[in-house]
């Protein structure tokens, strides 16, 4: 079994503590290697490497800046295939989509590198004569990234790519679940010419590293993927210093199904949701709602294609739909949600079990009708491939029931009236709202939630200039 190090100022170095953790390929249960359950001192040592780094990375103009991103970006593109392979292993997601998550990273990288000569400050009108009132934006100085597991490797561009184009340095903790993956960014990182310390990754923990990460005083903004509850202690372990906050924070997303709706479309972009990475999607169908006049058929038809899903070892001889969820603990959650639907009154139409399959943390696709908006399986996210369907009679109930929570991220409506779809876009209240196709971003978009579901947003202009801050400068002709 392999062990590695953190990557601190251009270079692997070995944790100053000796505790370790061990990442297990969760369709096997197979241990795959180690990284360090790293200290307050290494994670110190990374924000210093940092914080010494990031006055001259941030004088260079931002075109050479954006090279260095482009040198990366075409590293990741020669090792598409192992890189795949490798996320498919420790994070358990279908090959396909493990390739389409290393494709999409270097395409992000290169995205983020256009906007070199594109980050614009301002000239502003002046009430006084002869003055000038110019805006810049400006670095912001060290990031920390704290990142997810369910797309570990395209989240490392997401909070680097910006950083680093506008002028920041950066360090990230990857997920303790998915570390791997990080590691070998680092690998084909150390062979451009990106100057040591601009991109740092140190492994452990949220309480130990994370923390540490969170709370330092050098740190000027911590953009973080992941729960509400991990959100909420960043939140508090930043707030002594008024850091920056950039925070991702899962979702709930309605799917509302109208009467006119193209049900085989519909039908076709919900089930892509919930089996799409194990339902481990912060931004996917997480309850729908249909019309009373199509339920049952509608209904039928979603199970009907759930229970045709293939599940298995992504990395296995058969080609899957879908594989294991990330942990034991993930599996409970999802578990418990839906027993807890069942002796509430739901019916399970499909699924509802642990997968017949051996060694993995493989769940069922499931499919519980005659959910109410009251039950938990309606209200918290479950984060597995199952789907509660609630029925309403208009859309005024619908959007009622779709905006009662506390969740804001993504959102989507199927219809072939075009006032129905105006009048959703005006009226759910969620950062994202998708029309008859499935909820899936754009890199040059804005991936934003409401409520809970986060504070700020990534991708396009908007995310970009999340990694900015202002400097108005007032000039007085003599």
């Amino acid at each position: 079994m392999l062990h590695y190090d953190n990557f601190i100022n251009g270079r692997f170095t070995p944790s100053t503590g000796k505790e370790r953790i061990t990442v297990v390929n969760p369709s096997t249960g197979d241990p795959i290697c180690t990284v360090p359950d790293s200290t307050a001192a290494d994670m110190e040592a990374a924000i210093d490497a940092a914080t010494a780094a990031q006055k001259a990375w941030g004088k260079r103009p931002a075109i050479q800046r954006a090279q260095a991103l482009r040198a990366i970006a075409a590293k990741i593109r020669e090792q598409v295939e192992p890189l795949a392979r490798l996320i498919t292993e420790e994070q358990g997601k279908t090959l396909g989509l493990a390739r389409v998550e290393v494709a999409f990273t270097a395409d992000y990288m290169d995205y983020m590198a256009e906007w070199a000569r594109r980050i614009e400050g301002e000239i502003l009108e002046s009430d006084r004569p002869g003055e000038t009132i110019l805006l810049f934006r400006q670095p912001i100085g060290v990031i920390g990234g704290i990142l997810p597991w369910n797309f570990p490797f395209f989240l490392i561009a997401r909070k680097a790519a910006p950083a680093l184009v506008t002028g920041n340095t950066i360090v990230i903790k990857p997920s303790e679940e998915t570390p791997h993956n990080a590691v070998k960014f680092c690998e084909l990182m150390a062979q451009t010419d990106l100057p040591p310390g601009v991109i740092n990754i140190v492994h452990g923990r949220g309480a130990g590293a994370g923390k540490t990460l969170c709370a330092s005083p050098k740190i000027g903004m911590i953009s973080f993927t992941g729960s509400v509850e991990t959100g909420s202690a960043i939140m508090a372990a930043a707030a002594p210093n008024i850091t920056k906050l950039n925070l991702e924070l899962g979702g709930k997303a309605p799917a509302i199904v109208m009467g006119d709706a193209d049900l085989a479309m519909a039908v076709q972009a919900v089930k892509s949701s919930r089996v799409i990475n194990s339902g481990q999607v912060c931004n996917c169908a997480e309850r729908i709602y249909v019309q009373s006049n199509v339920a049952a058929e509608f209904t039928d038809k979603l199970a009907a294609a759930m229970k045709s899903s293939v599940c298995g070892n992504p990395l296995g001889e058969t080609e899957v739909e879908y594989g294991p969820l990330i942990n034991q603990a993930g599996f409970n959650k999802v578990d418990a949600l839906v027993r807890g639907a069942v002796a509430a009154g739901a019916t399970l139409v499909t699924g509802g079990a642990r997968h017949e399959l051996e060694g993995g943390y493989y769940y069922q696709p499931t499919v519980l009708a005659d959910c109410r908006q009251d039950m938990d399986i309606v209200r918290r996210e479950i984060f597995g491939p199952v789907i509660p369907v609630v029925k309403f009679d208009d859309l005024d109930q619908a959007i009622e029931m779709a905006n009662d929570s506390e969740y804001g991220l993504t959102s989507s409506i199927y219809t072939r009236d075009l006032n129905t779809a105006l009048r959703a876009c005006q009226e759910i209240h969620f950062g994202e709202t998708y029309i008859n196709r499935e909820n899936f971003e754009a890199m040059q978009g804005f991936h934003a939630g409401w409520r809970k579901s986060g504070v700020g947003g990534a991708d396009g202009k908007h995310g970009l200039y999340e990694f900015t801050q202002t400097h108005v400068v007032y000039m007085q002709r003599g």
